[in-house]
């Protein structure tokens, strides 16, 4: 399920774009199966992070993962990406305040890959970017770096390297803290720790074909870095703490002159991306389908409306959608589709660039949009989302996050403003956060 949102920020503030994260009212998660080589297994551990060796020290934060072992993959910048979560829980009778989570190569711990610390743990005055990484639960922003006894925060962790070889099988997490040094500590010392190894190497990703076609389309809500929708949206459902729209993309289609509209904005029909053909990405098995939420109104988020938040459920939150299951422990969803578009249904077998709906408005969302993602099980409440790589597109280039974060509801304005002079062609990659994208037609 996916509860758009904020296109804006998890933590609420002013404007909103379309969001199919599925925070607000009804956030996704949890996992109950996890299926399939190569797209991980039981959050947490794999038989690679075990052989990982931590030294014996009395641990006062613990640190859980909560993404399953994962993998890199290419993003539409050329380098690969590694992103996933963790869970810090003081378990002491003494406040803790973090410093830094160094992540390090667990089999040479003392090769640091990346410090987390200063404001990209907590920064208020950070709307969007490498900020913020450390989540109040389920996710907002953390007012500052303090864990009470018995509390628990999240931190996303986001990897960047520049070619496949440099990335380690497995990662661990130094933290540095002020806390509890042994049981009997009475007062908070400085202290350092490895902890949590993790599997980053699991696999690979799925490659798939394009969900849509043309031009001008914009990766609106894509990995990574906080501020936007679905990178932070870690939730509740079925006894877990999980995210299944971790790599989901809000899909967006701007006309020749950047604008996202041109006529009535409370108009659907106004919209350049409304009505546009949906496509399967690969072959596979439609496993269910919702076809029966209407079109809601351009600038109004249903989950921030008197009247329509009562009438948003786990079940039309993500509007008219399709789950198609792709085989080897992957399933693709499409979300908020137009009413009566959809030309498949549960049993159905799909193939790949075969039409299966139009792109719509509906469920909570309050803008024309395909909220696409891939994820290791059948429904978005007992998933985990997986990355993913699109077989061949043009980057066009980026969108200017300060144009979005300052846009209206309605998404009002130009957007074209990133733009590259030549287009340059992408194959097996992941197009990036507001990427500008062209797919073939």
């Amino acid at each position: 399920m996916t509860v758009p949102f904020s296109l804006r920020s998890a933590a609420g503030r002013a404007g909103r774009l379309v969001g199919v994260a599925v925070r607000a009212a009804v956030l996704v998660a949890a996992c109950a199966a996890r299926l399939g080589p190569g797209t991980g297994g039981s959050g947490g551990g794999s038989p690679r992070a075990a052989e990982a060796t931590i030294p014996d020290s009395f641990s006062p934060v613990v640190v859980t993962p909560i993404s399953d072992p994962t993998f890199p993959w290419k993003g539409s910048d050329g380098r690969y990406h590694v992103a996933y979560d963790l869970q810090l829980t003081n378990a002491s009778r003494l406040p803790a305040t973090l410093t830094t989570v160094d992540v390090v190569d667990a089999a040479h711990p003392d090769t640091v890959i990346a410090s987390i610390t200063g404001s990209q743990l907590v920064d208020p005055d950070c709307s969007y970017g490498d900020c913020n990484r450390l989540r109040q639960l389920p996710s907002s922003d953390a007012p500052d770096t303090a864990l009470p006894p018995g509390g628990s925060r999240a931190l996303l962790v986001d990897l960047v390297f520049d070619s496949r070889a440099d990335v380690p099988r497995t990662v661990a997490h130094r933290l540095s803290l002020t806390g509890a040094a042994a049981p009997p500590a009475a007062e908070p010392t400085p202290i350092s720790y490895l902890a949590a190894p993790f599997d980053i190497t699991s696999g690979v990703p799925r490659i798939v074909a394009p969900p849509l076609r043309g031009d001008n389309w914009v990766a609106f809500n894509g990995c990574c870095g906080t501020g936007w929708p679905h990178r932070p949206s870690l939730s509740t459902f079925s006894g877990r703490l999980d995210n299944s729209q971790r790599f989901a993309i809000d899909w967006i289609r701007l006309d020749e002159q950047g604008r996202v509209y041109d006529g009535d904005r409370t108009d659907n029909e106004s919209y350049v991306s409304y009505g546009e053909d949906v496509y399967a990405v690969a072959d596979g098995t439609v496993t269910s389908t919702l076809d029966t939420v209407e079109a809601g109104t351009p600038g109004t988020l249903p989950a921030n409306d008197p009247v329509l938040a009562p009438k948003i459920t786990i079940e039309n939150v993500d509007g008219n959608n399709i789950i198609i299951d792709l085989g080897g422990g992957v399933w693709a969803m499409y979300a908020h589709l137009q009413q009566g578009s959809l030309l498949v249904q549960p049993g159905d077998h799909v193939r790949k660039g075969q039409k299966l709906a139009a792109l719509g408005n509906t469920g909570n969302s309050n803008a024309p949009h395909l909220h696409f993602q891939l994820m290791n099980g059948p429904s978005i409440l007992q998933a985990d989302g997986l990355p993913y790589v699109i077989d061949g597109f043009t980057y066009d280039g980026q969108v200017l996050p300060e144009v979005v974060a300052a846009a209206d509801d309605y998404l009002s304005g130009t957007f074209l403003g990133g733009a590259v002079p030549e287009r340059r062609p992408a194959t097996e990659a992941l197009p990036l956060g507001l990427a500008l994208i062209g797919f073939p037609e």
